[in-house]
């Protein structure tokens, strides 16, 4: 059983992952597909609201061009329950062996969160090569990124967490970054509005940002 897609195709998609917080299921395929239009393929929708379990479901059924993700897993029996839904890969904010285990029994690609290199070097002994650099700007920001170059050059990284329009393109530059996770394509305001055509237009700011 497998997702069929691994975490560095993801990652390799587009320079953004939108970090997805969804309050209304109704909002889910309108969304998707303004963010699609604009080039972003690779959704996150994050299980911290009641409506995204059922967001996935709708957004994996209805907008076959959407790369649906979850994020926010932190038990292991949530990788089964997002791959039901249609989720094809998931994302943790960190990495225990009973989350990795559970992800691989469910034969889902992880994208696990670090944050310190005791945390990267158990990862990495784990297999996991690609790694979610979280909470990215409290944890050091490009500077800690730059230093993870020399003893971890076989790491690529997504950085999640303050990272911002303005700040992206420095994370980008980084040669350790393959992209960055942000949740300004999505905000809760102009999802509530409706307002489909200035996501799609942040979508397409967001994919032309250069790697």
């Amino acid at each position: 059983m497998s997702s069929g897609i691994s975490v560095s195709e993801v990652m390799a998609t587009g320079p953004v992952i939108p970090v997805i917080v969804v309050d209304d299921p109704a909002h889910a395929v309108p969304m998707a597909k303004a963010l699609v239009a604009g080039g972003v393929r690779v959704l996150e929708l994050t299980l911290r609201t009641a409506a995204a379990m059922e967001s996935i479901r709708r957004i994996a059924a209805e907008v076959p061009d959407a790369i649906v993700g979850a994020g926010t897993i932190t038990r292991p029996e949530q990788f089964k329950e997002v791959r039901e839904a249609g989720a094809v890969f998931t994302v943790t904010p960190g990495l225990t062996a009973t989350l990795a285990s559970a992800a691989r029994d469910e034969g889902i690609a992880l994208l696990p969160g670090v944050m310190t290199p005791s945390e990267i070097i158990a990862a990495a002994a784990a297999g996991f090569t690609a790694l979610k650099f979280f909470p990215a700007v409290p944890a050091g920001g490009i500077a800690m990124l730059a230093a993870f170059q020399g003893p971890f050059g076989d790491i690529t990284f997504c950085p999640t967490g303050g990272v911002t329009p303005a700040n992206a393109p420095e994370f980008l530059r980084l040669s350790n970054v393959g992209c960055v996770g942000g949740s300004w394509l999505t905000p809760r305001k102009l999802m509530a509005a409706g307002d489909w055509a200035e996501i799609e237009r942040l979508a397409r700011e967001a994919s032309a940002l250069s790697r």
